[in-house]
């Protein structure tokens, strides 16, 4: 494996500014991952990643190894060839959709029906292994046992020793040198439970490690101790990645507890049906207020779609059907996101990162 080897470019109390080497190339650090679930992000092309600034786009194994199949994208070079993308990839496990599904679960894996065309298939952290080393992303993610929130504790201590033992499994049979292979720490809200799950996939030993299972059904006042708790244990030179989180104040309080990266649909989802982030807080583009409105989405925003679109012209094409309006709106949600990050970055260089985050959680908590 190729260490996920990350400097420390500036701290701010918890807070870090980072830089990640990979096999790949580098990335800085507090991320924003948009997700291209079956190959890319919703409405967007490889191109539009290059104009938004994106450093890793998401794919999701689960969907790929069914449609087009990973042996259909190893054949064209990998995820970020078959896509035309020129960035860093990042492959999850498949996990959280799988366990989505109700399937059938034991020690060695799980087995699932296809949404696709109710066929069967079974996933073991090694098959998991084998189709991600086919993708070829620049990061792979062990498979781990995401329970949903609330789960009895008997559920969730369960998903504990499932995920260790599968993510030494997987940790065995890894064997692409070009790619990072991140564990993954799991243990619902139960501090105990998350601090040995960390301990546990630190002593396995991965390139950088994930927190999963959080953002899965709790409040935020329950989900940041559990997270404390796991990022205590966790090493600083290797990133830190928070699964499925991408609501600004979520983002903003993880990155104070020392969280490096992140990946979220939401920006896409809420795109799609005509909600845009801006500055204070979220707009419904639909709104009949907006009917007559020459502002853009955000005035703070100097994304391309603020600087050349209004309110009125985006509800205009949501009224009518045109799909234009959720690329444009999909478009500026993540490119908002990706700004927030690099404020974020700023604001822990400069020393003033607990000030930003108040100014954010006023407008998003």
């Amino acid at each position: 494996m190729f260490p996920a080897a990350m400097s420390l470019d500036a701290t701010d109390g918890a807070a870090r500014a980072g830089t990640v080497s990979l096999s790949g190339g580098t990335y800085t650090t507090p991320l924003f991952m948009p997700v291209g679930t079956r190959g890319a992000i919703k409405y967007l092309s490889a191109q539009d990643y290059e104009q938004l600034g994106a450093q890793i786009v998401l794919g999701n194994t689960y969907h790929l190894m069914l449609r087009p199949g990973a042996d259909v994208v190893k054949r064209f070079g990998g995820l970020g060839a078959f896509a035309g993308w020129g960035g860093l990839t990042l492959t999850d496990s498949g996990g959280f959709q799988v366990f989505s599904l109700d399937p059938d679960v034991d020690d060695d894996g799980v087995t699932f029906k296809s949404t696709y065309d109710g066929s069967s298939h079974r996933f073991t952290p090694e098959v998991a292994m084998q189709v991600q080393q086919q993708l070829g992303a620049d990061i792979a993610m062990v498979l781990d046992v995401c329970p949903p929130l609330p789960s009895a504790h008997e559920v969730i201590r369960l998903a504990v020793e499932r995920t260790a033992a599968w993510a030494a499994r997987a940790s065995r049979v890894h064997d692409r040198p070009d790619q990072s292979l991140f564990g993954i720490v799991q243990g619902g809200i139960d501090d105990a439970l998350r601090i040995e799950s960390a301990r546990r996939t630190v002593d396995i030993g991965f390139d950088g490690y994930a927190i999963g299972g959080l953002s899965v059904g709790e409040s935020r006042a329950e989900m940041l101790p559990a997270l404390a708790a796991a990022l205590s244990e966790l090493p600083a030179d290797r990133p830190r990645y928070l699964m499925g989180v991408g609501d600004p104040a979520s983002l903003v309080e993880s990155i104070g507890l020392g969280v490096d990266q992140f990946d979220c649909v939401m920006q896409t989802r809420l795109g799609r049906h005509g909600t845009a982030l801006t500055s204070t807080g979220r707009l419904s583009v639909k709104a009949a207020r907006n009917a007559d409105s020459d502002e853009p989405l955000d005035p703070r925003c100097r994304c391309r779609v603020c600087t050349r679109h209004s309110r009125g012209y985006l509800r205009h094409l949501l009224q009518v059907g045109e799909p234009t309006a959720s690329r444009l709106i999909s478009w500026h949600n993540i490119a908002w996101t990706l700004e927030l990050m690099s404020q974020a970055r700023a604001a822990i260089v400069d020393g003033r990162y607990d000030s930003f985050r108040g100014d954010v959680l006023t407008v998003w908590a």
